[in-house]
């Protein structure tokens, strides 16, 4: 195979996985520790403090294996609520991942958990298409219901086929289509992450 048709290749299974299997893909969308607040808003001085809520930036976006993998995708919690997501991704039964909550299967593609409330019909799911490369992440597009990765696949399309109790988190068995790439190619795209640890 040549490498530009190689290269074609991954990029595209790259894309689609993530939207098809992820949780965070395996499920769209934390690197043992790391779990920084710096992303948190601040309490007000009075007794009702505003929700939580993650608004990522290119340069939050780290390296697949800083993160935590679980079976074939990858979690964080910028906002110290990775135990709580990690029950969540572990649990047979399903459960809704708590805010701050980043799933991924490959790189160039994201779920992130918003506050309550930020958009109820993706479950306050914000999806990512992005360009990843030694020199870090660029984000191309991001939102609920509109976001569509290179190859035109809407990310709200597949996701919202998962079976309520996985929190749109799609995996083999939770009712979203089936990716058009193998498990090994997927792993290969994870493999080949770039960007800085």
């Amino acid at each position: 195979m040549s490498s530009d048709l190689r290269q074609g290749v991954n990029v595209w299974a790259a894309s689609i996985a993530m939207a098809v299997v992820v949780a965070a893909g395996v499920g769209a969308c934390g690197g043992g520790g790391g779990g920084g607040t710096e992303h948190a808003v601040a309490p007000r001085p009075s007794s009702t403090a505003p929700p939580e809520d993650l608004d990522m930036k290119p340069a939050d976006f780290r390296n697949l294996s800083t993160m935590t993998k679980v079976r074939g995708f990858f979690v964080d919690n910028r906002l110290g609520h990775l135990p709580e997501a990690l029950r969540v991704a572990n649990s047979p039964n399903g459960g809704v991942y708590p805010v701050g909550t980043i799933l991924q299967l490959v790189p160039q593609e994201a779920m992130v958990k918003r506050a309550r409330g930020w958009n109820p019909t993706t479950h306050d799911w914000e999806f990512f298409f992005m360009k990843t490369s030694a020199a870090g992440t660029e984000i191309v597009t991001r939102g609920a219901t509109e976001t569509v990765n290179r190859f035109g696949g809407n990310c709200f399309g597949c996701h919202a086929k998962a079976d309520a109790k996985w929190d749109m988190v799609c995996e083999h068995t939770h009712g979203c289509d089936p990716l058009p790439v193998g498990d090994d190619v997927i792993r290969a795209i994870q493999n080949a992450d770039t960007r800085p640890r």
